[in-house]
């Protein structure tokens, strides 16, 4: 099973649940573009967070400078961003794939996150409230259904809003898979806790 990531914005918790999914199937990691924060990056802090010892983390297919929108990260490291270079590490294992923002974050001149997404992937939407994450959820989910890409469920993160998750689920007729809670930290044992939380419902997607 290869999972992708995604967020509705920015921030909005797709690291934390990608490193509960990794760890709940034992999967492998591959975050394709990392902006930023290259001694801090998201694999780290994937590796930080997870206790088995089955999972492989994968490199980057790029792993640019500064934090920003991928294509003017690339741009200000002098490179431009080639999807078709972008090659899937091979495994026989689950492998989640991290996006980079919201899905039409622009890699280059022509091409989005939401590009990146091929067929035999299961989108998992990471949501998180606040004012307008309705409408970006919403927007989200329609527009990968307009490229009839299949969505594993929804993820719910940080502090729990019962009216706008009732209605999200309502409009898209998603499976919850389930909630993070705005935890104070986060270390490998709450990850964990998480994971064995979720199990049973990624290994059934």
């Amino acid at each position: 099973m290869k999972l992708f990531i995604t967020g509705i914005s920015t921030d909005v918790g797709k690291t934390i649940a990608s490193a509960i999914i990794t760890e709940a199937l034992e999967a492998d990691y591959w975050k394709p573009i990392q902006a930023g924060d290259l001694e801090t990056s998201d694999t780290h802090k994937i590796q930080a967070y997870i206790s088995n010892k089955k999972t492989v983390l994968h490199p980057n297919s790029y792993a640019l400078h500064t934090p920003s929108s991928p294509h003017l990260a690339a741009a200000l490291d002098g490179i431009a961003i080639d999807r078709h270079q972008i090659k899937e590490p091979e495994t026989n294992n689950h492998l989640v794939i991290e996006g980079a923002g919201g899905v039409f974050v622009p890699l280059n001149h022509t091409d989005c996150v939401i590009d990146l997404i091929q067929p035999d992937y299961k989108v998992i939407v990471v949501s998180r409230h606040y004012l307008g994450s309705i409408n970006h959820t919403l927007l989200t989910v329609e527009a990968l259904n307009n490229r009839n890409i299949t969505i594993a469920g929804i993820i719910f993160s940080g502090n729990e809003n019962k009216p706008s998750e009732e209605i999200i689920l309502k409009k898209t007729n998603l499976k919850c898979i389930g909630r993070i809670d705005q935890e104070p930290y986060f270390d490998q044992n709450i990850i964990l806790e998480y994971a064995d939380s979720f199990r049973e419902t990624l290994l059934n997607l």
